[in-house]
């Protein structure tokens, strides 16, 4: 990238932006609140450049709102980066004046950006990458969703069949059936263990019978009605029936989500790390974009990923190590999960797990250390476009 000359700053809005133009002496050169709309972006960026063409764009949100703007910066081939919102609220205690407004907002983007020479470039993101990105963050949607719901239903049976909210594991598709067709004492005794078997064996619900013992056990801890049962149990059945769609809603995007990684170019690289399946190798591929060039080292993307703890020393007290306050927390999450499940997969893996451990770290502290080494493996992997080798070949070891 060639030296900027000016720099734009952009406080990213729903409806409207405000734009901050500065020179190298931090000159506003031009001030302007312009509508999220193609033709108002494509005049304030037609007039930005008409002031110079060495330009350095800075936006405080690099999705939603700010979309469309960074797709016509990209088409124009415009250098940008991206401030965080929590960076832009701390700089700006510095400035002048504790009023707030969109437009001091923009001078301070400006301004850090003519400033900081530690901001990365905004990249392009691939549109694999994109569709996941979209396709991870509504199944994250669905689950929470399904989790809300759960817990409704939890509440609902507690008020009339306390012994049989005990004795079911709901996040199992099996109890979750069985609730929609039966909620009360009194329907489980009638019906019996060998008629709720067949029932839920039709329906290929597995341990059916086994289940059907279950809750006929407790139907026979509880003889009393209680207030309200009749609603109750249909809400039951109601929100049984709810949480019986979430999952087919999500074994689809499931199966999306898959179809859609298998066509990344570092899908199989990907996979071959040992508890890296598709659903977090995708999730992996929306944080970042599947391009290791714009992390460059990988502590970048271990501290991108919460995995790089820093220091926060103070006085006498020296050796605080703690976790970032900016970090993404998919990615942490895909890294954390996919070394638990390596755990059962891979020797080397579990080695390393025990080594901490007899270090004295706990369960938490030695899943961490795991998955802060794994992200060395998978970017060097990725930058290699080699797969994963439990152990090296003979022609690296010699």
């Amino acid at each position: 990238m060639t030296v900027p000359q000016i720099w734009a700053g952009v406080d990213i809005g729903k409806e409207h932006h405000h734009c901050v133009v500065m020179d190298a002496q931090g000159e506003r050169l031009l001030s302007r609140r312009v509508l999220n709309d193609e033709a108002a972006l494509l005049e304030l960026i037609s007039d930005v450049l008409a002031l110079s063409g060495e330009t350095l764009w800075a936006v405080d949100i690099n999705h939603g709102g700010a979309a469309l703007l960074i797709g016509l910066l990209l088409n124009h081939e415009q250098p940008m980066v991206y401030i965080t919102g929590l960076a832009v609220h701390q700089a700006s205690t510095a400035y002048r004046g504790q009023g707030k407004t969109d437009e001091k907002d923009a001078f301070v983007i400006a301004d850090q950006a003519r400033m900081r020479m530690d901001l990365g470039l905004l990249r392009p993101d691939d549109e694999i990458a994109v569709d996941l990105r979209t396709l991870t963050a509504c199944r994250t949607d669905l689950v929470n969703d399904r989790t809300r719901q759960i817990n409704r239903l939890r509440s609902q049976l507690l008020e009339i069949f306390p012994a049989l909210e005990r004795s079911l594991n709901l996040n199992k598709k099996g109890p979750v059936v069985l609730l929609a067709s039966y909620q009360t004492p009194a329907a489980i005794r009638r019906s019996g263990a060998s008629r709720i078997g067949t029932w839920l064996k039709n329906r290929k619900v597995k341990n059916a019978a086994a289940l059907a013992e279950t809750v006929v056990e407790a139907a026979r801890s509880q003889h009393t009605a209680l207030p309200g049962e009749k609603l109750a149990a249909a809400m039951v059945a109601r929100l049984a029936k709810g949480v019986i769609a979430l999952d087919e809603e999500i074994a689809e995007l499931d199966a999306l989500i898959e179809a859609r990684f298998q066509e990344h170019p570092h899908a199989e690289v990907i996979r071959s790390l040992p508890g890296m399946g598709a659903l977090l190798g995708a999730e992996f591929i929306a944080a970042t974009g599947g391009d290791m060039e714009a992390f460059g080292t990988p502590d970048r993307l271990a501290s991108f990923a919460g995995l790089a703890p820093v220091p926060r020393d103070s006085g006498r007290v020296s050796g605080n190590m703690r976790r970032p306050r900016r970090y993404h927390r998919g990615l942490l999450r895909a890294f954390y999960l996919s070394s638990m499940a390596s755990l059962r997969s891979c020797p080397a893996s579990h080695r390393y797990y025990w080594r901490k451990r007899n270090q004295g770290k706990g369960h938490k502290q030695a899943l961490l250390a795991l998955a802060r080494r794994r992200a060395n493996v998978l970017w060097a992997m990725i930058r290699d476009g080699a797969c994963y080798q439990a152990q090296p070949s003979v022609t690296a070891a010699a």
